[in-house]
């Protein structure tokens, strides 16, 4: 099983950016999809989860701005974030809890990460 981020880049505060993720490999099916961010110097830290029905969650700090979606047939969680700000600089992780067949265990699964660069 595989994640393959992509879609960050460089763009100004106030602008836009839309960041996906695809999972791909062996997978029946997959519950929770993630987001997670790390900046220079600091912990990663949870942006926003979508679940298989498609309940969201959001840190505070991007309630708002950001939404989270995902296209279950394409096995796909897209992030779309307005409003940006030089704060939200970091590379950003996809994550996904994907069960690979019918007897195999709930594992939990990182993509390699994307970088979105905010300058003021």
């Amino acid at each position: 099983v595989q994640l393959q981020a992509s879609g960050g880049g460089l763009v100004q505060a106030g602008g836009s950016l839309r960041v996906s993720c695809a999972a791909s490999g062996s997978i029946f099916a997959i519950n929770t999809m993630a987001w997670y961010r790390q900046a220079p110097g600091k912990q990663r830290e949870l942006v926003a989860a979508i679940t298989s029905g498609g309940t969201t969650t959001y840190a505070d700090s991007v309630k708002g701005r950001f939404t989270i979606s995902r296209d279950n047939a394409k096995k796909r969680v897209f992030l779309q974030m307005n409003s940006l700000k030089p704060e939200d600089t970091a590379v950003y992780f996809c994550n996904a809890d994907i069960v690979r067949s019918l007897t195999a265990p709930l594992d939990n699964y990182w993509g390699q990460g994307t970088l979105v660069t905010v300058s003021s």
